[in-house]
């Protein structure tokens, strides 16, 4: 069995989903997210997220961590760089646990689990939580978003 974290960038809310199984088969699964304040600097919330994740690193030893890929919106082009200081942040502690890293694009991540890559978040949530078998929404999106990169690196890991 092998444990896969999923993460899914985000200054206000980092989501991650933790699934245990083998190849295709989901044994355990748990989601959440580290939230940190907007009224708080910068510096203060990427420590926040880092020292939050290293903890969960070091409890749970993953086999394998999935990131979703910084993207950026034409529309806020500020945003993508903020995802990248979260996502630096978030790749310094997998590498400080020695976890093996995988950065998987939100589009990828789609196409993987609804079969379109232009699929809603409430699309891929309904999809990760068919494949999890739970009947009640995973909230928040940020969550989902993670556990699906999870699974996903969970469907890959197994295969090679």
């Amino acid at each position: 069995m092998i444990t896969v974290i999923g993460i899914d960038p985000g200054l206000a809310d980092t989501g991650l989903g933790i699934v245990r199984g083998h190849r295709r088969k989901i044994q355990r699964y748990a989601y959440g997210s580290i939230t940190t304040s907007s009224n708080d600097p910068l510096p203060h919330r990427l420590a926040h997220i880092y020292t939050k994740l290293l903890d969960t690193l070091k409890t749970e030893k993953p086999d394998l961590v999935v990131v979703e890929d910084v993207f950026s919106l034409k529309r806020y082009p500020t945003s993508g760089i903020t995802l990248g200081k979260v996502t630096g942040v978030i790749l310094l502690a997998a590498h400080q646990v020695g976890a093996v890293t995988k950065e998987v694009p939100v589009r990828e991540a789609k196409q993987v689990l609804t079969g379109n890559g232009n699929a809603s978040k409430s699309q891929l949530e309904k999809a990760v939580r068919y494949l999890v078998k739970l009947d009640k929404p995973i909230k928040p999106y940020h969550a989902s978003d993670a556990l699906a990169l999870a699974i996903i690196g969970l469907f890959r890991y197994g295969q090679s």
